[in-house]
């Protein structure tokens, strides 16, 4: 009879009954009662007062009854801690068992079982099972080396089963490899550093590929992943080897393949190379798009990564992208998305058509979507843009409420991008004034009428027909009433005057909405003070619309290129979001919220006032304190670390120090660190700001120091088609207190697609200190196109050092010293072990590492102590101790630091690196 059985009983004596069964003579009565004990054990009955009776069940031949016994044993050891260990003797026994399988199986029994009383007696077993001689054991043993560091590390490091790990990737067994592979890397996710890769081995894992399994095949492939190829040679070797796993039958292998071969492709200097590797990239993409629609949604979200940054990887098969009737919501939402960035001159009116078609469909979400993505492609491509309006026409002239509202709203971003191409497709629009009950579709018909308000000849009617339930309509759409009455009035010399008065009146008193009430005072004032001042700021010109795709920052696009087949390219999130102990992209562009509330202008459609002086610099602007969110986007939560309680001797041989010891003073090399230690600046500078997110601006930075002045070296590149001017820059309260020597930059003006380098002091002011920002600079430009863009940059350890002082100012007394020490306490300290070379001279190896990061030697004592400390412009301090033995390479670091935690952890990570070298 099947297993099913099992699972449909409903005896209310049930667990009696198992008992007398459990403890019966016949193994078959045994097997059938432990099945229906896992049977209850899976839909979550407790049968844990079965578990003497099942541990009587151990001693058996019967490898499906121990089998079955195990995985109850698996289950219920961790409520059971007290009984389990009873087990331990069956364990070991069965460890060394003539059969393989009984090996195995007892192995990986106590492996699953992570209770620390039996993790102890797993040892022996396992050294053994680790050089056993069949492939199988070696495989299960090498598993069990990841799961016991879970539990205890110690024990690993003292058996030095990380050592026989790496010896097991050369062995000749292929799935024993991949499982020594996995476990190696499950280890380095705690202890960085423990699986190394060379070229030989990188080679010989390679060569593996061909005798593993599908997931064998996974771990060896992430692994190689994290590999950096010496040169251009290696990174070519590396793709010719992976390419034949694109036509794996397992998604999951394709995808990592694709992962490495991607991540290799940057180090190809050939270019016809490059091209044919991608030429090859695209038909395993396609075969993907044609499965079971879960493993299509994760191939698309990763295709969708990857055509943002190698578009033509796809560019000949678009139309394998086009959307099936019975495709889900979510891949044909996903199958639009890359149709748009596939888009270009040679493809566009075969998308647009196809595009128009799914229009005609009856999901109206998917409608929707399609007529966005008429527009955006006319906003991508202006070649493309005459078809799409065309389109968008002929989809309003159908009269479908939806349709007609969703096409409006796309025909008023078009209009703004090309302003003056498309007016003849106004009448067509206002025909449909009736059908708009949407509020951002009457918003947008009304922008495009008082956009064009001087072309239109019955301008005043169409107007008043909005006012008659003017109190009515939403907040959206009498602002943009508000604003288009005021546009016709000054560009049809004085039309619409008696609307313009209602309007006024009724949102200066009548109207809740402060942002309504306070947009008509404005109004109001302005044009009572001077018709010519109010006609350039209401009919300014305004900057241009952009692609409105949503770009990632290059940054996180690179980290998700590189994590593609994981969660982080399905959700398009920074992989730090998902694990909490991996690290956060190293750039970061944040800006307090009420900061830039209180800096911006009015940046409506309408109101964009744009000049700048010197006289009124934007850094004279009063700053707001908003709430940091710099702990949680740099995932630096947690605790604040406490003090180990030092011991009594140590604390007398820091106070000692001070009085007594003047000597045993390591001499200090005179290398101190000049700007010719840094390569260029202008090549070390980091993408801050993408143009999508700038409205054409890319901006890029780096902190540098020229002599003893700190500058902020910025880079523009403009990447729209107009011409920039007055650019002018602010730095926020900041945790240095460092602030630009003036705000106006030494541009005069920025052509399109030129890019340039300013150099700016800094200069430090004590008042614009603010701990509360953390490691960020906030910071914001100014220009007459871009308005204000908000931007940042990350203090860290690339930059960190720049605002180091020189030894005259960063080292510190004895004395000084001392008080420091004592007044920083423990609240602010972090203790940490770290490991330096076998073989060098203590404390002399200190001395010659931190130097050269402006960390200076205080004193040294007799009694294996050593003290360094720094300065971080006038008032930071961090302060050093290192502690170490003659019998171990292991010391003891404790640093201490006047300011935040953050900043501590900088400068811990920055001196492990220095001494662990």
């Amino acid at each position: 009879m099947p297993d099913s059985k099992y699972f449909s009983t409903t005896n209310r004596g049930e667990l009696f009954e198992l008992k007398q069964q459990l403890n019966s003579h016949s193994n078959r009565s045994k097997r059938d009662a432990l099945k229906q004990v896992i049977a209850s054990m899976t839909v979550g009955k407790d049968v844990s007062s079965l578990f003497t009776d099942v541990l009587n069940c151990m001693q058996t031949v019967d490898l499906e009854l121990k089998k079955l016994v195990y995985l109850y044993l698996i289950n219920y050891a961790k409520t059971q801690p007290d009984l389990a260990i009873l087990a331990v003797n069956t364990f070991v026994k069965d460890a060394s068992d003539p059969n393989p399988l009984i090996r195995t199986l007892a192995l990986r029994t106590m492996g699953c079982i992570q209770l620390t009383r039996i993790s102890e007696y797993l040892c022996e077993p396992l050294r053994r099972a680790l050089k056993d001689a069949d492939p199988y054991v070696r495989k299960t043993a090498a598993i069990c080396v990841a799961k016991l560091y879970e539990v205890d590390p110690a024990l690993v490091s003292e058996y030095g089963f990380i050592g026989v790990l790496k010896e097991l990737i050369l062995d000749s067994s292929p799935m024993v490899v991949a499982n020594a592979i996995a476990a190696l890397g499950e280890i380095d996710d705690s202890l960085p550093g423990t699986l190394e890769l060379r070229p030989n081995l990188v080679s010989g894992l390679l060569q593996c590929l061909n005798d593993c399994s599908e997931w064998g095949q996974i771990f060896i492939i992430d692994a190689v992943s994290s590999y950096v190829p010496s040169g251009t040679e290696e990174a070519e070797s590396i793709i010719e080897r992976l390419l034949p796993r694109l036509q794996h039958a397992n998604a999951a292998v394709v995808l990592s393949s694709m992962k490495v071969i991607v991540k290799n492709l940057k180090y190809i200097k050939s270019v016809e190379f490059a091209r044919m590797v991608q030429k090859k990239l695209g038909a395993p993409l396609v075969t993907l798009v044609s499965a079971e629609p879960e493993v299509q949604y994760v191939a698309l979200r990763n295709i969708n990564l990857l055509v943002r940054k190698y578009p033509e990887i796809l560019q000949n098969e678009f139309k394998a992208f086009f959307c099936k009737y019975n495709d889900p919501p979510y891949i044909k939402e996903e199958k639009l998305e890359i149709l748009v960035r596939l888009a270009n001159d040679d493809n566009a009116t075969k998308i647009i058509s196809e595009c128009k078609e799914y229009a005609a469909e009856v999901d109206v979400g998917f409608v929707r979507a399609s007529i966005r993505a008429i527009g955006r492609i006319a906003l991508k491509i202006e070649a493309a843009a005459n078809k799409c309006v065309e389109c968008l026409l002929d989809l309003v002239r159908t009269r479908v409420v939806y349709v007609v509202q969703e096409s409006i709203v796309v025909m008023k971003d078009i209009m703004r991008r090309y302003p003056n191409e498309f007016e003849g497709a106004i009448p067509v629009l206002c025909e449909n004034l009736e059908a708009l009950d949407e509020p951002n579709a009457r918003a947008s018909l009304i922008w495009i009428i008082g956009e064009y308000a001087d072309r239109i000849e019955n301008i005043v009617e169409l107007v008043e027909s909005f006012l008659e339930n003017f109190q009515d309509e939403s907040v959206q759409v009498q602002q943009q009433l508000l604003t288009c009455a005021t546009k016709v009035y000054l560009k049809c010399n004085g039309s619409c005057k008696v609307s313009l008065e209602k309007i006024l009146n009724d949102s200066m008193k009548n109207s809740d909405n402060a942002d309504l009430r306070d947009r008509a005072f404005f109004y109001s004032r302005l044009l009572q003070t001077d018709k010519e001042l109010a006609k350039s700021v209401v009919l300014s010109r305004k900057p241009r619309i952009v692609n409105s795709q949503q770009d990632l920052d290059d940054s996180l696009l690179n980290t998700l290129l590189d994590e593609m087949g994981s969660l982080a390219s399905v959700f398009h999130r920074s992989p730090h979001v998902f694990l909490a102990n991996s690290k956060p992209l190293p750039q970061v562009s944040v800006v307090d919220e009420e900061w830039k509330e209180q800096n911006s202008e009015v940046l409506s459609d309408d109101i964009l006032e744009l000049s700048l002086s010197d006289k009124q610099q934007v850094a004279d602007i009063n700053h707001g304190i908003g709430k940091s969110s710099v702990d949680e986007l740099f995932d630096l939560r947690g605790a604040e670390p406490t003090s180990s309680q030092k011991s009594s001797e140590q604390n007398n041989d820091l106070l000692s120090l001070i009085d007594d010891l003047f000597s045993n003073s390591a001499t200090q090399k005179n290398t101190a660190v000049s700007s010719e230690h840094y390569e260029s600046p202008e090549k070390r500078v980091r993408l801050l700001l993408p143009a999508s997110k700038a409205r054409g601006l890319e901006i890029s930075g780096v902190f540098t120091i020229e002599g003893d002045k700190v500058q902020y070296i910025l880079k523009l590149q403009n990447e729209s088609n107009e011409t920039m001017r007055e650019n002018a820059i602010q730095f926020n309260k900041n945790l240095l207190g460092m602030i630009p020597s003036r705000s106006k930059l030494d541009v005069d003006q920025l052509k399109p697609k030129e890019s340039v380098i300013c150099k700016i002091d800094l200069r430090y002011v004590p008042s614009e200190k603010d701990s509360k920002k953390g490691l960020i600079f906030q910071m914001a430009l100014k220009n007459d196109i871009c308005g204000v863009v908000y931007f940042g940059d990350k203090l860290d350890e690339s930059n960190l050092i720049v605002f180091l002082q020189a030894e005259h100012i960063g080292k510190l007394s004895k004395q000084a010293f001392l008080d420091e020490w004592n007044n920083i306490g423990s609240s602010h300290e972090v203790v940490k072990r770290i490991s330096v070379p076998t073989g060098v001279s203590l404390p002399g190896y200190f001395v010659e590492k931190l130097y050269p990061l402006k960390v200076f030697q205080v004193a040294s004592s007799p009694s294996r102590l050593c003290y360094f400390s720094a300065r971080v412009m006038e008032e930071i301090f961090i302060l050093v101790e290192l502690h170490w033995t003659d019998k171990s390479n292991d010391v003891e670091l404790s640093l201490r630091c006047n300011s935040v935690v953050e900043l501590l952890r900088i400068f811990e990570h920055l001196i492990e690196r220095a001494l662990s070298k």
